[in-house]
């Protein structure tokens, strides 16, 4: 698949504020304040500064749309985790999330997690809710770029006595050299067309 086009739509907290829903699948974006949610949304589009990245973790606060060749969405969820913000407010970004997973929206979440961490608590909390939810996802393994294919087998295993999953069945992806893109999109192309 190609992206011609990626326009932000609008930001969202209550499901009355989304955007009109469309006919295709939605595809949301979620992971720790620090995963490269932003960064990965501009690789996917080969826009730059379409999702706003920054050095303080945490900066996305609500639901961020983009409407990607006029057909579907992109869904920028709230990071979660790591952001240095009070209790209260990540209150409300755990519930601004909640809203979103418990709409009707035909969604797929994808799931970021740095490859170069063990899944925390609230990772496997992530997963384990949209199992419970019933919630279609897929996860992406972020910052490859950052391990050799050593570190990156070594830790691959490292990761697994936290979570099951093969490797086939997971994306790996690079924000710099934007490896694992391809894969990426093509799953979007799959799943829209089914």
């Amino acid at each position: 698949m190609k992206i011609r086009k990626a326009d932000f739509v609008k930001s969202a907290v209550y499901e009355k504020d989304y955007p009109e829903q469309l006919d295709k699948t939605e595809f949301a974006f979620v992971g720790r304040s620090n995963v490269g949610k932003s960064s990965l949304i501009n690789s996917l589009t080969s826009r730059l500064k379409l999702a706003r990245t920054s050095k303080t973790p945490g900066r996305t606060q609500l639901i961020n749309y983009f409407l990607i060749n006029d057909e579907f969405y992109i869904v920028d969820l709230p990071g979660y985790g790591f952001a240095k913000v009070p209790k209260e407010m990540k209150k409300q970004w755990g519930q601004t999330m909640e809203r979103y997973i418990a709409s009707k929206r035909k969604k797929l979440v994808f799931v970021l997690l740095d490859i170069r961490r063990v899944p925390s608590d609230e990772d496997i909390e992530m997963l384990e809710w949209l199992e419970y939810n019933d919630m279609d996802y897929k996860i992406i393994f972020t910052k490859i770029d950052k391990l050799s294919n050593n570190e990156r087998a070594k830790q691959l295993k490292a990761i697994k006595t936290r979570l099951v999953f093969d490797n086939e069945d997971v994306f790996f992806h690079s924000s710099l050299t934007n490896k694992g893109k391809d894969e990426i999109l093509n799953f979007i192309e799959e799943k829209l067309n089914n």
